[in-house]
This record gives structure tokens, C-alpha cells and sequence, in this order.
């Protein structure tokens, strides 16, 4: 089992900004000195955002970049008419 990162900078939360701009977050926090490891995490619509953004990324700016884990999910939330509706999640692990 891999280890994930413990600090919470090295996790990007994805939602509905362009592409792009996801791509250079992850791109200026693996140039931060301490950092070798980064956590995508989406929710619902955002997950294909978020699989564009790590190949993107690991094809076209940083190839050094490995895909390490990917775990897929399934959260419970409340609806806006207050009923339980599932969301699925993704959870795209990034290391050098």
C-alpha cells in the first residue's frame, strides 16, 4: 500500500475552473521544494476533470510524473430537497 500525503497542501480539489488552471496548480506545487507527491480529488462531474488534468500534465509539461494510485468512491449527500443522492469520487495519487 502507498503512503499518502499527510500535509494538505498536497491535495488539489478539483471543481469546475478550467482545465488549465488545475494543471498549473499541480504544476507550481511539484516545484515546491518538499513536495514529491500530490492527491486529485473529485466528486461527481469534476472526475473527468480530474483524470484530464493528471494526463495533461503527465504528457504534455511533466513527464517525470508517475500516476501512483487511483481509487475510485462512492459518498452519501444530501440533495438540496434534503434527500440522500450517491456522488461518486476519485482520488488520483501523483509522485516523481
Amino acid at each position: 500500500m502507498s503512503e499518502e500525503p499527510t500535509k494538505d497542501q498536497n491535495v488539489i480539489y478539483i471543481g469546475r475552473k478550467p482545465v488549465m488552471s488545475y494543471v498549473l496548480a499541480v504544476i507550481t506545487s511539484l516545484n515546491m521544494p518538499d513536495v514529491d507527491a500530490l492527491v486529485l480529488k473529485a466528486r461527481g462531474r469534476a472526475i473527468t476533470t480530474a483524470v484530464d488534468v493528471a494526463e495533461i500534465t503527465r504528457r504534455r509539461f511533466v513527464d517525470t510524473i508517475k500516476v501512483d494510485r487511483i481509487e475510485i468512491g462512492t459518498e452519501e449527500v444530501e440533495g438540496m430537497d434534503g434527500r440522500a443522492r450517491n456522488v461518486s469520487t476519485i482520488e488520483i495519487d501523483l509522485k516523481r
